[in-house]
């Protein structure tokens, strides 16, 4: 399985979740964890994926969240978690 984790930060507005999710759904990316909270006004969502179903290489999949990210005016990173992993294993 090749999990990723996407972080999403930015002011607090109706949809979020719902407009990230979409569209990780439409590229077939699975969410396996998902946590979120709203600090002084500024949303914050972690979640581990599964980009097995997606077909697509990091690039294009990041690609694909650009929209996203200029329609609700967030931050949205991913990030390859084999890489948290092998930070764990030294």
């Amino acid at each position: 399985m090749t999990k990723a984790l996407i972080s999403v930060t930015g002011l607090d507005t109706t949809g979020i979740i719902a407009r990230v999710a979409t569209k990780l759904a439409d590229m077939n990316i699975n969410i396996l964890d998902i946590t979120q909270t709203i600090l002084d006004g500024y949303f914050t969502m972690m979640m581990v994926v599964d980009l097995d179903g997606a077909h697509m290489n990091y690039a294009d999949i990041d690609r694909e969240l650009q929209s996203v990210r200029d329609e609700l005016k967030m931050t949205i990173h991913l990030q390859r978690m084999d890489i948290f992993d092998a930070m764990h294993r030294i």
